[in-house]
């Protein structure tokens, strides 16, 4: 795959793997033995969806900077949310604003820990250094 193909999809699947991601933990109120299909299936959806419509407003924000892709991904994510399913956790909004603020955690997350191994990893062997 080529980079530049590999730089656009990459952020894409990262949005709709922390999209599902944190609709999971939500639904089952961070009890992961209650995971079942069903519970994948909505989440799925939701990730699917959000993640799809952050990718576009990022790429359209033409931005890299890491508090703003997390915040479009949790309020895209909380919005999907709130329209895929009825909330199970006190008022209806409740669990979608739950899960918007999972998702943009997770996406801050990853992407600050992404960033650094990158550059340790770049720093760790320089180009043309062959004395290790």
């Amino acid at each position: 795959m080529t980079n530049t193909v590999k730089n656009k999809v990459t952020p894409f699947v990262e949005n709709v793997a922390e999209s599902t991601a944190a609709c999971l933990v939500t639904m089952v109120q961070g009890n992961l033995l209650l995971l079942g299909l069903s519970h994948w299936v909505i989440a799925s959806q939701t990730g699917i969806i959000a993640g799809t419509a952050a990718a576009t407003a990022i790429v359209l924000a033409k931005t890299d900077n890491r508090w703003i892709i997390a915040g479009i991904l949790g309020l895209t994510t909380g919005v999907v949310d709130f329209f895929v399913h009825p909330g199970m956790i006190g008022p209806i909004f409740v669990e979608a604003i739950v899960t918007g603020i999972g998702a943009a955690g997770l996406s801050y997350g990853v992407g600050t820990a992404v960033k650094r191994y990158r550059a340790r990893r770049a720093s760790a062997v320089e180009p043309g250094d062959f004395s290790a």
